[in-house]
């Protein structure tokens, strides 16, 4: 559904998917690298002032560990999928639709920096798991870490030691409540929870060893610093997944939390829409179009 609802990205610049001959420009911008666990040039290290970050916790922990630029500008699509590979061992099937969908919210139409990808409802969205929504936060603060916010997924789950896709389904659930109830301006699609379940279960594949399919867990501790943080707990024993998360691997941890979110749209915009750019119209897709 996601593919058919969102076939306008497609229509970007076919040089987008040329990942091979473009990766190479992934690690050229591992500027001031600190070194990493396995002696690498991947280390944590921090944004600086001048530096762009975004709504995304997985993108800006790539760019603190420069497998994106670590001053979180001039992306390309070749980059993303090259940075997710190499730092999330997560395939490009997962994630090339969101990345087209950055150079949407971009000035330029080729290369976009992590603030801009905030433009709100492009691929940002309302009710997300560590930011408050757009029209809820008194300064329209989209992209900064909200711990208010990260509370209900921080303490889900009680009792052990591990988030898993029956509990990522419950929080999305619980924060669709939370959302209805003091967001006047709510929105709450079908394409919106189809991203929010695609973020849900990747920070549970890659936090977790996904190995174990359904029963994939991710240490509560990996989730709490990957989302506080924005840093990889490799110190604290995180490793990659040995096998490549794909579309198929995720499919069934996705389907549970799908369950488990016991989704109902909501809100002021029930029909899935996409803004055409940071100043463009929004344009609604009709259940025709999907």
């Amino acid at each position: 559904m996601m593919l058919k609802l969102l076939a306008l990205v497609s229509l970007l610049p076919a040089w987008t998917m040329m990942v091979s001959a473009h990766a190479v420009y992934a690690r050229q911008y591992d500027t001031a690298p600190t070194t990493g666990a396995d002696g690498d040039d991947h280390g944590f290290q921090a944004p600086g002032s001048n530096d762009a970050r975004g709504p995304c916790p997985g993108l800006n922990t790539l760019a603190n560990h420069g497998y994106l630029p670590r001053d979180g500008k001039n992306i390309t699509i070749p980059i993303v999928l090259q940075a997710v590979l190499d730092g999330f061992n997560v395939g490009p099937d997962v994630v090339t639709l969101a990345a087209k969908g950055a150079l949407i919210a971009a000035e330029t139409p080729d290369f976009f920096n992590l603030t801009e990808i905030a433009l709100h409802e492009t691929f940002e969205h309302d009710i997300s798991l560590s930011r408050e929504d757009f029209h809820v936060d008194p300064n329209n603060d989209n992209i900064h870490f909200n711990e208010t916010v990260f509370t209900t997924l921080a303490n889900s789950n009680p009792g052990v030691d591990y988030y898993n896709a029956t509990s990522a389904g419950q929080v999305q659930k619980e924060r669709q409540d939370i959302q209805n109830a003091v967001n006047a301006q709510l929105i709450n699609n079908v394409k919106d929870f189809k991203i929010r379940t695609r973020e849900s279960g990747l920070y549970i594949a890659v936090m977790g060893n996904v190995t174990a399919g359904l029963n994939t867990k991710a240490p509560k501790n990996y989730v709490q610093i990957f989302f506080r943080e924005e840093r990889l707990p490799i110190a604290e024993g995180w490793k990659k997944n040995d096998i490549l998360i794909t579309e198929d691997v995720l499919h069934p941890i996705q389907k549970e939390i799908e369950h488990f979110s016991e989704w109902q749209p909501s809100g002021v915009q029930p029909n899935p829409w996409i803004r055409l750019g940071p100043d463009g119209d929004i344009d609604p897709l009709t259940a025709n179009s999907i």
